[in-house]
Parts: structure tokens; sequence; C-alpha cells
């Protein structure tokens, strides 16, 4: 459906060394040959239909679990960070999460599995992708049977709140909240018990997959690249690649310009080591601007087309989608391009 147009910050870096120093472990003996197939750059619009595969075509339907989190019982993030202004952006008390578990799942599998952002966002239409997918006779169109867990954000928007302090934070803090928090309830979430009483999750990180869309997709990001040995396969719709972080955020002493540096004169990307991931990126022609054109640090097209970029230079398997006549998270890209990101996404993975 595409057509290609070709101190506490030292302490930090010292954990981060330690953590990549492991990375691939839990994948120790692990490979997979997935190709090139389907990466690059690609333009898509200005028109647009729904992909069959994301509807319902009446096949067997999984379960689907809710549950609530308080944010005060987290140790990660438990609402009352120094960075927020509760007064101004509320926090939520307790977060949602969402998980489907696909017919196609068998309990006691060591399930691959895919975290969503700002949940239950989106879902119905990933929810459809297995439905029709995991059964799929096309070798080459099939999904995994993944797990999706849809995580609710900590609540509003932007600098100096919950949800801006948990995607936008250049750190492994949010990834450590999911990984050690939120997989953790749900594995113990008795209602799923007692549906699924051997449910297991993978330990491999090339079964654990991360989407989200705004500051959602700069948080899929994120949590990869600061931990890889958790995460690896990525998904960013309309990504928030600005200066978004938290201005009084310990990170700024490193991270100036917040998830621009991805792409800035610090190319993050470019001047890393290259890391195991596979990552998917996009962005709308008409996606958000600064209404200051002087305002550069807050271009979200410029952002995403220099991340994509800077992915190719460094030899990343990476896909790149430009959309037209569209806008910031605009559905009608999801209902024509998911399917197609899914199964790029999972291209060449191999179940436990």
């Amino acid at each position: 459906m595409l057509n290609s147009t070709n101190s506490s910050i030292f302490a930090f870096f010292v954990l981060t060394v330690g953590l990549t120093a492991h990375t691939g472990r839990a994948a120790e003996g692990y490979s997979e040959n997935p190709g090139r197939e389907g990466d690059g750059d690609f333009t898509i619009g200005p028109h647009y239909k729904v992909d069959p595969d994301l509807t319902d075509r009446g096949n067997p339907k999984g379960k689907t679990f809710e549950f609530m989190m308080r944010l005060a019982d987290s140790k990660i993030f438990s609402g009352d960070d120094r960075t927020l202004e509760p007064a101004k952006k509320p926090v939520r008390e307790q977060r949602k999460i969402v998980v489907y578990v696909p017919a196609a799942y068998k309990d006691g599998t060591e399930a691959p599995l895919l975290v969503t952002h700002d949940g239950p966002s989106r879902l119905d239409l990933v929810r459809n992708a297995l439905d029709n997918l995991t059964i799929s006779r096309d070798l080459r169109r099939k999904l995994p049977a993944f797990i999706v867990i849809a995580v609710q954000n900590g609540g509003n928007d932007g600098k100096n709140s919950e949800r801006g302090l948990e995607y936008d934070t250049m750190s492994d803090r949010f990834a450590r909240f999911i990984n050690d928090e939120v997989l953790t309830a749900v594995l113990n979430n008795a209602e799923i018990k007692a549906a699924f009483p051997h449910i297991a999750f993978t330990d491999n990180p090339w079964g654990k997959a991360a989407m989200g869309c705004s500051s959602g997709g700069a948080a899929a990001l994120t949590m990869g690249w600061f931990r890889p040995d958790l995460f690896r396969r990525l998904i960013t719709y309309s990504g928030t690649f600005v200066d978004q972080q938290d201005d009084d955020a310990p990170e700024e002493a490193t991270y100036l310009l917040g998830a621009w540096e991805y792409h800035s004169g610090m190319k993050l990307i470019e001047n890393s080591e290259k890391k195991p991931l596979r990552i998917f990126t996009h962005v709308s022609e008409n996606d958000l601007r600064a209404k200051d054109p002087e305002e550069t640090y807050h271009n979200w097209v410029m952002a995403n087309q220099r991340t994509a970029v800077a992915l190719k230079s460094k030899g990343y398997h990476y896909r790149f989608v430009f959309s037209r006549d569209t806008r910031h998270c605009d559905r009608r890209v999801f209902e024509q391009t998911l399917a197609d990101t899914l199964v790029w996404m999972w291209r060449g993975y191999k179940a436990d």
C-alpha cells in the first residue's frame, strides 16, 4: 500500500553503559535475518483508504482485560515529581491498563508483546490486525501472536505535566516503569491469570515492541534507545522529536534540547554506536509547527525528516512514511498503514 520515493547525570551514564554492556543477553543465541524489504522512505496520500486487515473480518477474537494502576503506588512515576505543576496541569490518581490477548495465543507460551502509549488509543486497529494476520496463510503478511498492553499516560501534556515527564524525558525511566511495574502488574492480574494461568512474556528484547504517537512516539524511541536490552521494535507516528523536555529536568544538563538532540547538532543517533533496534517513523505534511517560525526546535516535520536521515546514515533497519494532506496523529494514516507497519516491524521475528 506504500509507494517508495526513495553527578546524577554521570551516575545515569554509568548505569546506561552497564546496561548496554549486557544488551542482548536475553537474546543470546537468537538471530534473525529480516532483509531490507520495506526499509526506506515512503510517501503516501493525499487520498486514503482503510486497510481491510484493520477491520473486523469475522475471525476469532481474543480476550480484553482492563485494570487500574495507582500512581501513588509507583516507585518510578508516583505523580509528585518536582518538575510537575499539578495546579496548572493535573496529574491522574490512577492510570488505565488495557490488555488484549489474541485468540492465537497459547497459554504457557512466552509471548512477544507490544506496548502502546496513550492507551487505549488505536487499540481497535491493532486488535483487528492481530485477529486477521496471526492466522494469515501468507507468510509474508503474518503477525506473531503478540500480547498488546495499552498504557494510559499520567495526565495532561507538555512541559511540567506527568505525560510530558513520562514521554519527553531523555532517560531510561519510562522503559523501566513499563518493564518493572506495568508488565509485572499484567502478569499478576487476577482476572488475566484466571483466564491464562500460565501466561508469560518473552525475555527476548527482539520480542518486545513499543508504539506511540506524538510524545508517545518519542517515548517509544526513547525506550529502545536507552534500554535496547528491553525493547527493540519501535513505532512512532508524528513523533515529538522536538524540545519538549521539562526545562528543570536534570536530563537538561546532558540533553539541553530534549528529543531534538536525536538529530540536532549533537547528532545523538549518528554519533552513537549503532544499537540493535528496528525503527518505524512517520510525519504528516501538516504536522505540528511552532507559531513562531524562528522556534526551529518545535518543528515536527523537520524533526522527523532529520531523524529519518540520521537513521539511514547510520545503517538502521528503518521505515519512514511522509503522509500528504494530513495532520498530527491523523487517524487516516493509521487506518491505511498500521497493518503494513506491524508486518514490517515484526519481519524476521522467530518465536521462542
